[in-house]
Protein backbone atom coordinates (compact mmCIF):
# COMPACT_ATOMS: atom_id res chain seq x y z
CA UNK A 1 0.00 0.00 0.00
CA UNK A 2 1.28 3.26 -1.13
CA UNK A 3 1.13 6.46 1.34
CA UNK A 4 0.00 10.05 -0.15
CA UNK A 5 3.23 11.86 1.31
CA UNK A 6 6.24 9.01 0.03
CA UNK A 7 8.55 10.90 -2.12
CA UNK A 8 7.72 14.09 -0.15
CA UNK A 9 11.48 14.00 1.31
CA UNK A 10 13.56 13.80 -1.95
CA UNK A 11 11.78 16.79 -3.06
CA UNK A 12 12.23 19.03 0.05
CA UNK A 13 16.10 17.92 -0.54
CA UNK A 14 16.00 18.57 -4.07
CA UNK A 15 14.73 21.93 -3.30
CA UNK A 16 17.44 22.13 -0.17
CA UNK A 17 20.61 20.87 -2.61
CA UNK A 18 19.39 24.11 -5.53
CA UNK A 19 18.95 26.51 -2.99
CA UNK A 20 22.32 25.64 -1.48
CA UNK A 21 23.49 25.80 -5.18
CA UNK A 22 22.29 29.43 -6.12
CA UNK A 23 23.43 30.58 -2.52
CA UNK A 24 27.22 29.13 -3.66
CA UNK A 25 26.90 31.15 -7.20
CA UNK A 26 25.60 33.90 -5.33
CA UNK A 27 28.73 34.18 -2.76
CA UNK A 28 30.77 33.60 -5.79
CA UNK A 29 29.61 36.52 -7.92
CA UNK A 30 29.67 38.79 -4.80
CA UNK A 31 33.46 37.67 -4.33
CA UNK A 32 34.66 38.69 -7.72
CA UNK A 33 33.15 41.51 -7.52
CA UNK A 34 34.34 42.77 -4.51
CA UNK A 35 37.85 41.21 -5.14
CA UNK A 36 37.45 43.63 -8.50
CA UNK A 37 36.74 46.58 -6.94
CA UNK A 38 39.53 46.17 -4.65
CA UNK A 39 42.08 45.84 -7.38
CA UNK A 40 40.85 48.48 -9.30
CA UNK A 41 41.22 50.62 -6.22
CA UNK A 42 44.71 49.79 -6.06
CA UNK A 43 44.77 50.40 -9.60
CA UNK A 44 44.12 53.87 -8.70
CA UNK A 45 46.55 54.32 -6.10
CA UNK A 46 49.24 53.46 -8.06
CA UNK A 47 48.40 55.54 -10.84
CA UNK A 48 48.16 58.55 -8.65
CA UNK A 49 51.54 57.87 -6.95
CA UNK A 50 52.77 57.23 -10.22
CA UNK A 51 51.72 60.38 -11.23
CA UNK A 52 52.59 62.05 -8.43
CA UNK A 53 56.21 60.86 -8.77
CA UNK A 54 56.40 62.04 -12.10
CA UNK A 55 54.68 65.67 -11.23
CA UNK A 56 58.11 67.56 -12.28
CA UNK A 57 57.92 66.61 -15.68
CA UNK A 58 54.81 68.05 -16.21
CA UNK A 59 50.46 67.18 -15.63
CA UNK A 60 50.55 65.68 -19.42
CA UNK A 61 53.27 63.32 -18.65
CA UNK A 62 52.53 62.40 -15.39
CA UNK A 63 49.22 61.40 -16.26
CA UNK A 64 50.95 59.41 -18.69
CA UNK A 65 52.33 57.51 -16.52
CA UNK A 66 49.25 56.94 -14.42
CA UNK A 67 47.99 55.61 -17.90
CA UNK A 68 50.66 53.24 -18.25
CA UNK A 69 50.49 51.70 -14.60
CA UNK A 70 46.82 51.20 -15.23
CA UNK A 71 47.46 49.54 -18.26
CA UNK A 72 49.75 47.06 -16.78
CA UNK A 73 47.19 46.50 -14.28
CA UNK A 74 44.53 45.53 -16.62
CA UNK A 75 42.57 48.63 -16.18
CA UNK A 76 42.00 51.96 -17.93
CA UNK A 77 42.29 55.78 -16.72
CA UNK A 78 39.15 57.53 -17.31
CA UNK A 79 40.16 60.70 -16.29
CA UNK A 80 43.33 62.59 -14.48
CA UNK A 81 44.14 65.93 -13.56
CA UNK A 82 45.36 68.27 -11.24
CA UNK A 83 44.21 70.54 -8.20
CA UNK A 84 46.94 72.10 -6.79
CA UNK A 85 49.80 69.67 -6.45
CA UNK A 86 47.71 66.59 -6.02
CA UNK A 87 47.12 64.36 -9.25
CA UNK A 88 43.27 63.15 -9.28
CA UNK A 89 43.01 59.62 -11.34
CA UNK A 90 40.17 57.83 -11.65
CA UNK A 91 40.37 54.01 -12.92
CA UNK A 92 38.04 51.53 -14.54
CA UNK A 93 38.24 47.90 -15.18
CA UNK A 94 38.57 46.94 -18.49
CA UNK A 95 36.31 44.20 -17.85
CA UNK A 96 33.29 43.12 -15.69
CA UNK A 97 33.89 40.61 -13.17
CA UNK A 98 29.96 39.74 -13.10
CA UNK A 99 28.27 39.63 -15.80
CA UNK A 100 25.36 41.76 -16.30
CA UNK A 101 27.24 44.75 -13.86
CA UNK A 102 29.06 47.67 -14.95
CA UNK A 103 32.80 47.72 -14.55
CA UNK A 104 33.97 48.77 -10.66
CA UNK A 105 35.55 52.14 -10.90
CA UNK A 106 37.24 53.98 -8.44
CA UNK A 107 39.83 57.23 -7.85
CA UNK A 108 42.90 58.38 -5.82
CA UNK A 109 44.39 61.53 -5.48
CA UNK A 110 48.20 61.58 -4.50
CA UNK A 111 50.50 64.79 -3.95
CA UNK A 112 54.03 65.45 -5.18
CA UNK A 113 56.70 62.92 -3.76
CA UNK A 114 59.35 64.96 -1.75
CA UNK A 115 58.04 68.69 -1.87
CA UNK A 116 56.35 69.84 1.59
CA UNK A 117 52.87 70.59 1.28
Amino acid sequence: MRRADEGVATVWTAIAVAALVWLGAAACWLGAAVAARHRVEAVADLGALAAAAHAADGPAKACDRAREVADHQGAEVTDCHWDKRDALVEVRATRTPVPGLPPPTAHARAGPVGLPS
